[in-house]
């Protein structure tokens, strides 16, 4: 998951609604430079520091080529379609759902909310059981990171940074700087020491497979890749925010493909260069942080406390960044009317203190629930995901309204066929990873939204507005009966967790 930053949180680190913090650094405007560095800030996550496993989990390197190659590409024309809604719908600046509500009502708007909102609560469960199983491979107590002990722990520095948070900490810009040194680097002395270590005749082993792997088609390998793409490129909704404070207009788009096409090269290389310095069938049994891991291997036990060291840094600034952007994801929709109107409140110190306590008791839940999971860190990444895949689909296909319509054309008409293009890819793809995804997360997203609509009765009722429109009973109808069929299979262990 991506540390992405979007607009400084209200109150957080700002005296203005909208992000003084970033503005009030340079009165000129950001160079492309400075542009491309957010970017790649944004985009870059703990997930990489677990894609070795995880791919080999599924594929090996032809697979895996083939997954990115389709990532970027769908990330691509997602990110298109952000940057094109951000400059044709300005006044649309509440978040991702603001685009689901104005295209298609109010009850899709707050499900792209909460979706949004739950799948960045689950975001930072995966930052705690990463924390800990990187702990786990020095003190075995900590196991994969879902042991009781690690539990216990996760759960006290859960609630010893929202105590801070609610004090008015602010993200100071030294912090974001150490995070970023301590991310990058591990990463770029990792991709050099195994390009140096690289054995061809090994790749050449795993290029289809490898041994002692089940023998699966190339669709399903690539197929089995598509959640971890996802969660790995989250952020990248981010980069169009930066456009406000561009000294140049021109400077966002180049930017944004510099740092993602930088980023994407990093994504590969920590992906591929494993399968030359180690069996597939050694790299899917790996620990997570696989990275640490497999530079263990190669270099002996100080490459996994370089990387190991490097990852808590970086996870516990983003865990940080994300807290603070989890609340005010439910603060902003709150003071939108999708959520009710106790999370649009604030405490002495400005910090948005009610939709902080609801986010973090949800993170402390779900923490909890790591305990039943066989892979936790796997899980919540595919979750993070998945409940980010209904927010994305609705973006996409607001897109395609707009460009079809002709609506905002006006102005650079002769834009209007490739927004519609880059769009209706962008739709395909978003469908595409829900069913690649597969039932299982569909049922288990369906679990959270048809419960989570209890907000929105709550805020109807508020609003003295009717509760649903024909489409969105049925919509409803649809959520609820996915939530039944989930919660059978949990019960059943048809669903496995």
């Amino acid at each position: 998951m991506a540390q992405v930053h979007p607009l400084p949180p209200v109150g957080v680190g700002t005296d203005q609604p909208h992000g003084g913090s970033v503005a009030s650094t340079t009165d000129q405007g950001l160079s492309l430079p400075v542009l491309t560095a957010m970017v790649v800030g944004s985009m870059v996550g703990a997930g990489i520091f677990s894609l070795p496993r995880t791919f080999a989990i599924a594929t090996g390197p032809v697979g895996a080529i083939i997954a990115w190659c389709i990532a970027a590409g769908g990330m691509y024309t997602l990110a298109r379609v952000f940057q094109s809604l951000a400059e044709r719908k300005p006044h649309l600046d509440a978040g991702v759902y603001a685009y689901a509500r104005a295209g298609f009502g109010d009850y899709p708007g707050f499900l792209s909310a909460f979706g949004y909102w739950i799948g960045s609560c689950i975001g930072n469960v995966s930052y705690w059981v990463l924390i800990k199983s990187t702990l786990g491979a020095f003190f075995p107590v900590f196991g994969d990171g879902n042991t009781v002990v690690a539990i216990v722990v996760a759960s006290i520095g859960i609630w010893l940074f929202h105590f801070m948070i609610l004090r008015g900490i602010k993200q100071a810009a030294f912090i974001n700087s150490v995070v970023t040194v301590a991310k990058i680097v591990p990463i770029l002395v990792f991709i050099a020491i195994l390009i140096g270590a690289f054995r061809g005749d090994l790749f050449r082993a795993n290029l289809w497979g490898g041994e002692g792997m089940p023998a699966t088609g190339l669709f399903e390998q690539v197929r089995a890749t598509m959640l971890v793409t996802v969660f790995v490129f989250l952020g990248i909704e981010g980069a169009s925010v930066y456009s406000r404070y561009a000294r140049t207009r021109s400077d966002v788009g180049q930017a944004t493909i510099f740092g993602f096409v930088g980023v994407t090269a990093l994504l590969v290389l920590v992906t591929l260069l494993p399968y030359a310095v180690l069996a597939r069938s050694d790299i899917a049994e790996l620990r997570q942080p696989s990275m640490a891991t497999a530079l263990e291997a190669v270099v002996g036990h100080w490459g996994a406390i370089f990387v190991s060291l490097g990852l808590i840094v970086s996870v516990l600034g983003a865990y940080l960044a994300w807290s603070l952007i989890c609340a005010e994801v439910l603060f902003t929709a709150a003071k939108t009317d999708d959520m009710p109107r106790l999370f649009a409140t604030e405490n002495e110190n400005n910090v948005p203190a009610a939709a902080l306590w609801l986010t973090n008791i949800v993170v402390q839940l779900f923490v909890i629930s790591t305990y039943w999971s066989r892979d936790a860190f796997s899980l919540m990444l595919s979750l993070t995901s998945a409940m980010s895949l209904i927010p994305f689909l609705l973006v996409a296909a607001y897109g395609v309204l707009l460009a079809r319509r002709g609506e905002t054309y006006e102005i650079r008409p002769q834009e209007r066929r490739r927004d519609l293009l880059l769009a209706g890819i962008a739709t395909i793809y978003t469908l595409f990873l829900i069913y690649a995804g597969g039932m299982k997360f569909v049922l288990l997203a369906a679990i959270l939204y048809g419960p989570g609509t209890i907000l929105y009765f709550w805020a109807r009722r508020e609003q003295g507005k009717t509760l649903f429109t024909a489409i969105e009973w049925a919509i409803f109808a649809a959520a609820v009966v996915g939530c039944v069929i989930g919660i059978h299979g949990l019960a059943t262990g048809y669903i496995t967790i």
